[in-house]
């Protein structure tokens, strides 16, 4: 009797190209998983076909503006994983259609599927925020739920790792500047999450290790403040800097000049997001909603920064342990 071999299960990825995405991609593509990953510029998605085998993964044109390109990239798979989020605003690209709209629309396409569904969100999410990042994070959340109740949502904190957009911005910085500022005074408290951590994470609710329908929160093994994350940034590069507190109104000033700029170091809504802590809740560490129900033990960035802000230290004073 010819033995019939089952088709590996289809995972659309939202979002796949980018910094959680790559990693995602990896873990999934380890399982065996075929994994297409939607984007807005797939001819830009060439550095992920490395990480699986030849034909495992494929990059598709999909912009979460445009209805019927999610459509076509959720059509045939069987479980959907959402990671488009954005910063900041430009032009089309609105925290509104990106965030809420655009979540709507990855839901309904799955739901349309009959695909299973996982949701990144943020921790930060609430509808009641100033911040509009956290007020259409809370809306395209109340949209997954609505349309996919089985969906499961993760909100993560500030994710590290080696292309992130924190560590490496301040560590790059501190490379020509003797001053980096503390917004706010620098006593935001945030739980760093490793980008692997969050990714295995992701894979395993795809697996289906983790009961659909609710919202995990995702954080780091240490509550940090925005002081200890540079004080450790700067150990790890070993560079003195003066750390300068810049008080609320004077960063607000300032998010509102820089946010005009095509690339924004800071924007006057980061600014308001910064004023609330970004740290797992007490409820979801009650009710067992983090890194722990997906079996994840979380990394620290004391293992992990070194690994990838070596490049910043200075010239002569450390040699990677792969050239060693």
């Amino acid at each position: 009797m010819t033995e019939i071999l089952e088709t590996p299960k289809l995972v659309t990825v939202f979002g796949g190209s980018g910094f959680v995405g790559r990693h995602l991609v990896r873990a999934l593509a380890k399982r065996g998983y075929r994994i297409r990953v939607a984007c807005r510029r797939p001819d830009l998605a060439g550095h992920l076909q490395p990480l699986g085998n030849v034909g495992q993964i494929q990059a598709v044109q999909a912009n979460l503006r445009v209805r019927w390109s999610v459509d076509r990239a959720v059509e045939g798979a069987d479980h959907v994983v959402n990671l488009v989020g954005i910063l900041h605003e430009s032009g089309r690209q609105s925290f509104a259609a990106v965030q809420d709209f655009g979540a709507r629309a990855v839901a309904e396409a799955a739901r349309a599927a009959g695909a299973g569904l996982t949701h990144m969100s943020a921790l930060g999410a609430d509808a009641k925020s100033e911040s509009i990042y956290a007020q259409t994070k809370a809306r395209g959340e109340k949209a997954v739920l609505e349309t996919v109740k089985g969906a499961t949502i993760v909100r993560p904190s500030i994710v590290f790792g080696p292309e992130d957009g924190f560590f490496n911005r301040f560590a790059n910085m501190a490379r020509y500047s003797p001053v980096l500022p503390l917004i706010g005074g620098g006593n935001t408290r945030f739980q760093p999450v490793y980008v692997g951590d969050v990714a295995e994470a992701i894979a395993r609710s795809v697996d289906g290790a983790v009961p659909g329908g609710q919202v995990y929160e995702l954080g780091g093994p240490r509550v940090m403040t925005f002081r200890e994350c540079l004080e450790e940034m700067l150990e790890v590069i070993d560079r003195k800097r003066i750390l300068a507190p810049v008080p609320w109104w004077m960063a607000r000033i300032q998010g509102s000049l820089l946010g005009l700029l095509p690339n924004p170091m800071l924007t006057s809504d980061q600014v308001t997001l910064l004023e609330a802590d970004n740290v797992v809740s007490d409820e979801a560490e009650k009710a067992g909603r983090t890194l722990a129900a997906f079996g994840v033990r979380p990394q620290s960035t004391a293992a992990i920064l070194p690994t990838y802000l070596w490049r910043y230290r200075a010239a002569g004073q450390f040699t990677h342990k792969s050239e060693a």
